[in-house]
């Protein structure tokens, strides 16, 4: 049992969880996952590690609501105890002096993004910083991102919030301002990072991608998380997550990842009935 130390809102559908797993904060580098069970019965799901602190054996998790396992994970508070939490897995992401970096962030992505970001400031490169998301109530670690970056950037879909539009166009900026930025960093939604491959293929500036594909054990053992990079079978589990994003097929990624959109949407409606009526027995 990993029981849940600190639980808040960070957004009405994104949480932050602090989670007592000593092994696993002993161990974590930046791009590492866990997966982890919310209940007995439950299925398992990969989370990003964005955090850990050895001293206290904890890890930081920043969820989004999307499915019902995620639905169901932020209907917990402190005190409570999740039933897994395997971990550190997935390849550390390959940190090095580049001279000058631009990270970008989609969403939660950014969540993801924060512990890279950290490592690549501490190598010793100049970070320029791009958050993004649909509308100000999405983005998330503004404060936390602006400390380790040497600039930061905020864009809004809708211009509720910095620069109206998207993430690709203040990157476009920041590579043809003569900044030197040598490599890319992005992570978040699967239509935005083709959209940030796409653009810095055109200017030869090296990129890495985090897959967010379909995982089930995280071993690389049940096949669900095959992506194709430079036409050869990978695994996101265990070859990445992070990859080359010019060599990644994202068609393809995008394809299998809406595979089980219609059973998604019936365990979600099942779920949300099911939380209407412990509500009403509640009452």
């Amino acid at each position: 049992m990993y029981p849940i130390i600190h639980k808040e809102f960070l957004a009405p559908t994104l949480g932050k969880f602090i989670i007592k797993a000593p092994f696993i904060a002993r161990k974590r580098q930046p791009g590492n996952f866990v997966i982890l069970r919310v209940e007995e019965t439950g299925e398992r799901i990969p989370l990003t590690l964005v955090d850990s602190d050895p001293a206290n054996g904890t890890i930081t998790l920043i969820v989004q609501a999307i499915g019902k396992t995620t639905k169901l994970l932020l209907t917990k508070k402190a005190g409570d105890v999740l039933t897994d939490v395997a971990g550190p897995l997935g390849s550390p992401t390959p940190i090095e002096n580049h001279g000058a970096v631009a990270c970008v962030g989609g969403g939660v992505g950014t969540a993801e993004l924060l512990p890279i970001t950290r490592a690549l400031k501490q190598a010793g490169n100049v970070v320029y910083s791009i958050v993004g998301a649909r509308n100000k109530e999405l983005i998330i670690l503004e404060k936390d991102m602006y400390e380790i970056s040497d600039r930061l950037f905020v864009t809004t879909d809708d211009g509720t919030y910095g620069r109206k539009g998207f993430v690709t166009d203040q990157l476009k900026d920041l590579i043809e301002g003569g900044l030197g930025i040598k490599a890319v960093y992005a992570i978040g939604p699967l239509p935005m990072m083709k959209a940030v491959a796409n653009l810095t293929k055109n200017y030869g500036v090296h990129t890495l991608v985090s897959l967010n594909a379909i995982m089930v054990d995280g071993t690389g053992m049940c096949g669900g998380c095959r992506v194709t990079i430079d036409g050869q079978m990978k695994f996101a589990c265990v070859d990445g997550p992070e990859f080359d994003a010019h060599k990644v097929d994202f068609d393809e990624l995008i394809m299998r990842n809406r595979t089980y959109v219609d059973l998604e949407k019936i365990s979600i409606e099942r779920f949300e009935q099911e939380q209407v009526k412990l509500q009403e027995a509640l009452s």
